[in-house]
């Protein structure tokens, strides 16, 4: 059967759809970054909006009959605003809401109560106005700290980018020493006895990765190959190689021949302005008349 198909034995089992990660700048993308994504995106998050059932099975009040039970995550939408504060894992529902007996069901959406309070960060050591929820505030409160509520729940409780980002920031200045406390060496060293055991499951790639949405590590990942390999124009390169080509010849409209160490030593401006300003002299002087003519670029003498 194999043989028959156009694809071979890859049809066999089915055509996988490529995802983000299986082409494009998505393929290139480290597996620091992966494993964040998998973490916020691939995981099952801690059950907010229904109550899970511990046992396996479970009898139906109506008719008697035993069935299994499935906990099935509720379908949550997380809106813009979602991820501009902090939500503690609660996000929009949509469903359906039967108002009166005799009338159909409607659409409806259910949108938790949000609040703007200040949170303090003693890593950061700052304040900061969020939109949070009251069950936000309750975890801040059993973790003991703004802090220890971001470093130990997992991106995919979190869900909201701003506490995604704001979990990296904390665990840079965790890895940097807490540079905000340099003034205080001694609440400095408390601190960092304090949250450095979140650093243990973290690398200093995945902390540098961790908490970017995946169009923000595009962005990154094209920063970095732009800065990895940067593009001379060939109009630069052509043209640096005519006037140390002129230089050489021993023309004196093309300037004198530098050493090397004295052409490393000037900076690139003011090279590439040496070389227009020979190239004007070049075409300007009676004696460059045979350049005149080859160059295709420069004025014809009427």
């Amino acid at each position: 059967m194999a043989h028959a198909t156009p694809q071979g034995v890859k049809l066999l089992n089915g055509w996988k759809r490529p995802g983000r990660f299986d082409k494009g700048l998505g393929a290139q993308l480290p597996e620091a970054y992966r494993k964040f994504w998998r973490e916020w995106k691939l995981t099952t998050p801690a059950a907010v909006h229904y109550i899970p059932k511990e046992q396996q099975w479970e009898r139906d009040e109506v008719t008697h009959a035993i069935k299994p039970v499935q906990n099935i995550p509720l379908p949550l939408i997380d809106t813009p605003e979602s991820h501009r504060g902090i939500w503690g894992g609660e996000a929009v529902i949509k469903g359906f809401q039967k108002r009166e007996q005799t009338k159909r069901r409607v659409p409806h959406f259910w949108v938790p109560n949000l609040r703007r309070s200040v949170v303090h960060s003693h890593v950061l050591d700052c304040y900061m106005s969020v939109v949070v929820t009251e069950r936000t505030l309750e975890q801040i409160h059993e973790c003991h700290g703004f802090d220890h509520y971001l470093l130990k729940n997992r991106a995919c409780d979190l869900r909201s980018a701003l506490a995604l980002k704001l979990k990296r920031e904390v665990l840079q200045a965790l890895q940097n020493g807490v540079p905000a406390l340099a003034d205080e060496p001694e609440r400095q060293q408390e601190v960092l006895k304090e949250y450095r055991r979140y650093l243990e499951p973290y690398t200093p790639e995945e902390i540098d990765w961790y908490g970017h949405t995946y169009l923000e590590a595009i962005r990154k990942l094209q920063k970095q190959l732009r800065e990895a390999e940067k593009v001379v124009p060939h109009k630069l390169e052509f043209r640096g190689k005519l006037i140390e080509q002129l230089r050489q010849a021993g023309i004196s409209e093309a300037g004198k021949l530098e050493k090397p160490d004295a052409l490393a030593a000037e900076s690139s401006v003011e090279h590439k302005d040496s070389d227009i300003e020979a190239l004007t002299k070049l075409e300007s002087s009676p004696s460059s008349s045979w350049l005149s003519k080859i160059n295709p670029f420069g004025k014809k003498e009427t």
